[in-house]
């Protein structure tokens, strides 16, 4: 199987090292295990809407109604369930200012940052290989 130039140095990369520096010490998951729950931190940051906030993120720190207009065709009530997930997973801070109208902010924490970069590069090979995609799919829809 060939790597993308884009992903040929996460390949590389042990699990422990693939995270920040300073995590702390503990058990490594192993998602291929059903009872492992490092499989519903990779559910959550891989979800659609999961990845689709992380990669938005990268950019900046976003209120809730530009984050909403800059993830595309998400509902008001996933983001907000992502948001909370992501969250809750340490990826995302939630900073609520004390105003009126309320006003909340979200960006990426250290572990957040770290996430949002490996699936921006996965996100960014697909995009890469959507013709190959595009192609196999019209020779299997024709067979």
């Amino acid at each position: 199987m060939k790597v993308s130039a884009a992903l040929a140095p996460l390949a590389a990369l042990s699990p422990a090292e693939a995270l920040p520096a300073g995590r702390p010490a503990g058990p490594v998951g192993d998602v291929t295990d059903r009872s492992c729950p490092s499989r519903i931190v990779l559910e959550h940051v891989t979800s659609r809407w999961g990845v689709l906030v992380l990669i938005a993120l990268r950019e900046r720190g976003y209120r809730f109604s530009e984050l909403r207009r800059q993830v595309a065709g998400v509902s008001e009530k996933m983001l907000a369930q992502t948001l909370q997930t992501l969250e809750r997973d340490g990826f995302v801070h939630r900073e609520a200012h004390p105003v009126i109208p309320p006003r909340v902010d979200y960006s990426l924490t250290p572990l957040g940052r770290n996430a949002a970069e490996l699936v921006a590069a996965l996100g960014h090979w697909v995009e890469r290989a959507l013709p190959e995609v595009t192609a196999a799919r019209s020779a299997y829809d024709s067979r």
